[in-house]
């Protein structure tokens, strides 16, 4: 077997993917045993035949499929139009008609030069054009058939009569359901884009390519085969439209030195690349059981985004007829096989079908290695210069031989995801929106199909808190969407980068209240309900309000909220405060928080996102190595829940330690004569839990700022951290005096 690089065969542009198919398509229907596979952007053919034979196949025997569009203006089967042909009367000055003409056009004249062709290579084609001729005169349309139900029942029509050799070209330029016709993008509107009908431009090209006499091909074809099939260089390409498949081909504004370039093609190109076409045969497929009718399925064709296609914007894809990903395989493959991947081109995210581009590389991403394919080539549909649709080629996305891990799927739930590119979509949307769902495709799109870097995981996190506050403050928006789905542990422990700002941002997210009063801390920054994942509504019955939101910097957000939970224990009637949490911080991180300012803003950017995610419970259970002030101390043991203090051997089952009555306030006012750090040492005293100072020697803040201490407080600790704080500011048991 030979290994034959078709140089001229490369996956983009499109026609260069669409010419290596039909290659492929035309060789195997005459040698079965032709396989094809991608090596280094070239389609390279395994065969017993070598160069020589390849080129006489396609100069010698090749016999076109019969390609045609009966229903289409432009095919050739309609003159352009029935006009009045009128002359001046030179004695009164009046227009006289002289009756009714027909005018001829480039289309009427290659179906009648295919139809006199001697050429027995357009035998089939010329049989098939005649039966399609008598059923536009049995259905007596004299202009192609109205858009709707004349058209539709005409390609039905055309659809029990013609031979099988027409139907894989139906098949691929339409899409017939009961309901009406439908139009697979690749192929435009029934194989025409506007004024450029693909099949008779085909026709053009076959008679460029073989001529219409039974003789040797055109001296120019041979140049132009092996400049299609090897990239040889060809001259005196013609002068015609490929039509959306080759932008650089395309002509028109910016494509040459002027101001305006022509169109210039070669013209195998143009005929290898229709028949490879051929393969992408639409098909109506149902959704689900409960639809009836079925949706338009087309192979590896999805709705335009934005995501992963650099300065891509939100106008070239609103316009956009859709997006084709292109599978590139590594492994030598049959006809059949190739056409067995096209035919199951149709991938799902979990039982839903993939619907647009972030949809696609996900599901392609979770079957691992599909059929074989190393990567998909993307090319978009997009509008040019308000004249027409080109394949602009997008990225290539390459396929991971493992399915990859699913954390991404939480933003699937209860179709959040899908729900808020829809809502950003609106007409009426407030362009932020639009903006928060582009940066976000985008990074799920770059995430997809591979483990992020920690980095990665917080810049996502941290962009979908901004969402959930967005979505928060607008009321159209609650009323549309839900509030982000609750995310899994795995987002957490794959941002988890070890920081001393994360830690403390994890352990502030995994706030919680006591028993059956959940009191996540999402529910004080969002107006979401504390029980469930849905937005707080007028018809929940609240007593008190739980959502108090952000409040400017750090340190007053934290001490808001925490003042908040502390009145919400007595609201809400827990039996201890709402200040644990499965994880915490180190001595380090705390003490490192109260001398500096350097990672608030990193806090607060990770805590809106880190606080839609379940917490993992901390394995590590250690204090750390680092010295907390003796007087935050003995404040943050006054407010630490009962239950911790118990199972440190602090406290009896029947004893409770209340909220130190003022010490936020007096902290919150700048503890003025120590005034907060007593209040602690009272409150802890009282409770039986006895400080190692004396009330007239306590120590105090020193240079800690007293909002910082008091924002410090809503944090919680490591266990061990808690335990290494009990141990060096109180004592094991009542002193013998002590003055209060």
């Amino acid at each position: 077997m030979n290994e034959i690089m078709l140089d001229g065969c490369t996956p983009t542009p499109l026609a260069n993917y669409l010419k290596a198919l039909g290659v492929l398509r035309l060789l195997s229907a005459r040698y079965p045993e032709t396989r094809g596979f991608w090596r280094s952007d070239r389609f390279v053919l395994r065969t017993t035949l070598d160069r020589v034979n390849i080129e006489s196949f396609f100069l010698n025997d090749y016999e076109p499929t019969p390609i045609m569009a009966p229903w289409n203006g432009g095919s050739g089967f309609y003159y352009q139009e029935r006009k009045s042909k009128e002359e001046k009367d030179p004695a009164t000055g009046k227009k006289k008609k002289l009756g009714i003409y027909d005018q001829e056009t480039a289309a009427t004249k290659v179906v009648a030069a295919v139809l006199d062709s001697k050429n027995k290579r357009l035998g089939v084609y010329r049989q098939v054009l005649s039966q399609a001729k008598l059923a536009v005169q049995r259905a007596e349309f004299v202009t192609s058939p109205d858009s709707g139900k004349q058209k539709d029942d005409f390609i039905l029509s055309l659809r029990a009569t013609l031979p099988d050799e027409c139907i894989q070209a139906m098949d691929a330029g339409l899409a017939v359901t009961r309901e009406k016709t439908n139009y697979p993008p690749m192929l435009g509107t029934g194989w025409n884009d506007g004024n450029l009908d693909f099949t008779s431009n085909f026709m053009q090209r076959l008679l460029d390519v073989l001529g219409t006499a039974d003789s040797e091909p055109p001296d120019q074809s041979t140049d132009w085969l092996q400049a299609s099939l090897f990239g040889t260089s060809a001259p005196n390409l013609t002068k015609n439209n490929i039509g959306q498949f080759s932008p650089g081909h395309a002509g028109g504004p910016n494509a040459s030195t002027g101001f305006e370039g022509d169109a210039a093609i070669n013209p195998w190109d143009f005929v290898l690349m229709i028949e490879g076409a051929l393969l992408f045969a639409a098909a109506a497929v149902r959704r689900n059981a409960e639809d009836p009718l079925g949706v338009l399925s087309y192979p590896f064709t999805v709705r335009a985004v934005g995501a992963g296609a650099g300065s891509l914007g939100e106008g070239d894809t609103a316009n956009a007829r859709g997006e084709l990903w292109m599978p590139l395989w590594s492994q030598a493959a049959t006809y059949a096989e190739v056409r067995a991947l096209m035919a199951e081109g149709r991938v799902a995210l979990g039982k839903k079908p993939a619907r647009d581009a972030l949809d696609f590389v996900r599901a392609v991403q979770h079957l691992g290695g599909y059929r074989g394919v190393q990567s998909f080539q993307r090319f978009g549909l997009l509008m040019r210069s308000g004249r027409a649709y080109l394949a602009t080629p997008l990225s290539r996305v390459e396929v991971s031989d493992e399915p990859q891990s699913r954390w991404l799927d939480d933003l699937d739930r209860n179709d959040w995801l899908d729900r808020f590119c829809k809502f950003t979509r609106g007409d009426n949307t407030a362009n932020r929106f639009r903006m928060l769902r582009k940066r976000l495709e985008d990074k799920l799109f770059a995430l997809s199909g591979r483990e992020p870097s920690k980095a990665e995981a917080q810049s996502l996190l941290i962009l979908l808190g901004e969402i959930q506050s967005a979505l928060s403050n607008s009321q159209k928006a609650r009323e549309a969407i839900q509030p982000i789905p609750k995310l899994s542990e795995q987002w957490v422990q794959t941002a988890d980068d070890g920081t001393p700002a994360f830690r403390i941002a994890k352990a502030l997210a995994s706030l919680h209240g006591i028993g059956e009063e959940p009191l996540p801390l999402r529910a004080q920054l969002f107006p979401v309900h504390r029980k469930f994942e849905q937005w707080m509504t007028p018809d929940a019955n609240e007593k008190v309000r739980i959502c108090v939101g952000q409040k400017g910097r750090l340190v007053d957000t934290m001490r808001v909220l925490l003042e908040h939970r502390l009145w919400l224990m007595e609201k809400l009637e827990m039996r201890d405060k709402p200040l644990d949490s499965p994880a915490g911080a180190t001595l380090e991180d705390i003490d490192t928080f109260l001398r500096e300012n350097s990672m608030d803003e990193r806090i607060a950017a990770l805590l809106l996102g880190l606080c839609l995610c379940s917490i993992p419970l901390d394995t590590d259970k250690r204090a750390g190595e680092g010295v907390v002030p003796a007087a935050f101390s003995l404040m943050k043991l006054a407010l630490t829940p009962d239950r911790v203090l118990r199972s440190l051997s602090r406290m009896s089952k029947d004893d409770h330690l209340p909220v130190p009555a003022g010490m936020l306030a007096q902290l919150a006012s700048g503890n003025h004569e120590n005034r907060a750090v007593k209040a602690a040492w009272r409150r802890l005293r009282a409770s039986g839990l006895f400080p190692a100072f004396a009330m007239n020697d306590l120590p105090g803040l020193g240079n800690v700022d007293p909002l910082r201490a008091a924002a410090a407080l809503l944090m919680p600790l490591r266990y061990g951290a808690t335990g290494a704080l009990a141990r060096r500011v109180l004592k094991i048991s009542e002193p013998e005096t002590e003055t209060v």
